[in-house]
């Protein structure tokens, strides 16, 4: 159960890394021995960014992932 009080925009970035680490594990997890690179869609990335940049944590990885456990252990 999370414990820290998120703001909007720290959640907003939550949620979209979130969102990232679900469809890079699903690019990763591609059907055994295929040819093809995994690829993540551009947009993915985009949005993550977006909302590290308006939480102000962007360019800050270890407050945002010391945020990130504490709100969802499971991931770290």
């Amino acid at each position: 159960m999370p414990t820290a009080v998120l703001t909007d925009h720290e959640r907003t970035a939550v949620q979209a890394y979130l969102r990232l680490l679900q469809t890079v594990r699903a690019a990763l997890d591609g059907p055994p021995g295929s040819s093809r690179a995994p690829v993540v869609p551009p947009a993915a990335l985009a949005e993550a960014e977006r909302a590290l940049a308006a939480a102000g944590l962007s360019g800050n990885e270890e407050a945002f992932f010391r945020l990130l456990h504490t709100w969802c252990p499971e991931t770290g």
